[in-house]
């Protein structure tokens, strides 16, 4: 396996084990300071780029699009009025609130975080990303509720009504990308599943990365990777193994363990993870059980690679890699 990794991924890999064992000299409050600081830092808006934050009732977005694509209402707004917790953006109603779709789509982005986390800067940095590797699709990211103030179906509830906002706007089901990470991935796979329950219509392709599907944590890698995996390996004292999301509910629920669901009827899809992952089942079992429903999926198991190795955007070779398979897959190109 080693062999097989670039010498830059693997520095990368040493760097996420020694900051993710942070927790064995401090305690979990003071590695959440940690944290918090290192995504607090200032997030500027590249200059080609315009963000627009939407209030909705009970969790805000944002809309990360090319400047030439202008927006119908006049809600443009300065990074600093979205980042600091103590500012309000613009209280709009989502029933009015119109802005002239993108012809070539929009990609909704779940973020990760094991339902306990908000949203951080490294999800605006993907989001410019996606925009660059998709050729100028719109990205709309949510800042949905989370645990353990917000438990299920918190949620999903909020990735539903933004995928209904997205119609709302204008924008083709088909034209609907869904890309998700960690969580995020579980809580797009859990969106589309609703979404096929109530003959509702399905987005066009989902990219999953990473994605935790199963909050039972049962899966074979979850002992087989338990010393390997940089993030995750050698405690039980994480967010996989102790998670207030589902709290009074099954995590056996299709919609809170997508792992348990099943996929006739789902678009292509895109399932990248980590070779060395504990989530790595989470993954494999799924792309089977799509597989087996006659869904068209591309499964990749990178090796040697970390959970949302993705992160490191060109960094090193491996997450490279992972971009331009993305890149490809979204505009429909051979990823033979």
């Amino acid at each position: 396996m080693e062999n097989k990794i670039s010498v830059r991924g693997r520095m990368a890999r040493k760097m996420v084990e020694i900051a993710n064992h942070i927790s064995s000299v401090a305690e979990n409050s003071s590695k959440n300071e940690l944290r918090e600081k290192l995504f607090a830092r200032d997030w500027k808006c590249p200059d080609d780029l315009q963000l627009i934050g939407i209030e909705m009732e009970t969790f805000r977005m944002e809309l990360l699009r090319m400047r030439k694509v202008e927006a119908a209402i006049e809600c443009e707004m300065e990074w600093e009025n979205v980042a600091k917790e103590d500012t309000t953006g613009p209280s709009t109603n989502s029933q009015s609130l119109k802005y002239t779709p993108n012809e070539i789509g929009i990609i909704l982005q779940l973020h990760g975080g094991g339902y306990n986390f908000d949203m951080n800067n490294s999800y605006r940095d993907m989001a410019a990303q996606y925009i660059e590797v998709s050729g100028g699709m719109d990205v709309l990211t949510i800042d949905y509720r989370v645990a353990p103030a917000h438990t299920y179906p918190a949620a999903l509830e909020d990735a539903i009504e933004t995928y209904q906002w997205i119609l709302e706007q204008g924008y083709e089901s088909n034209n609907i990308v869904v890309v998700g990470d960690s969580a995020g991935g579980g809580l797009g796979l859990a969106l589309c599943l609703y979404l096929r329950d109530h003959n509702m219509p399905m987005p066009g392709s989902i990219i999953t990365m990473s994605a935790w599907t199963d909050l039972t944590c049962t899966g074979e890698s979850y002992e087989k990777n338990f010393d390997v995996d940089p993030v995750f390996g050698g405690t039980r004292d994480s967010l996989v193994f102790h998670n207030e999301y589902y709290r009074n509910d099954s995590p056996e629920n299709p919609y809170i363990s997508p792992v348990f669901g099943e996929y006739n009827g789902f678009p292509s899809m895109l399932m990248q993870v980590g070779e060395c992952e504990m989530l790595l089942s989470d993954t494999v079992t799924v792309a089977e059980k799509a597989k087996a429903a006659g869904v068209e999926v591309m499964v990749h198991i990178y090796p040697g690679m970390f959970h949302i190795f993705q992160k490191g955007m060109n960094m090193y070779p491996e997450s490279k890699a992972a971009w331009e398979e993305v890149e490809k897959f979204i505009r429909g190109e051979s990823l033979e």
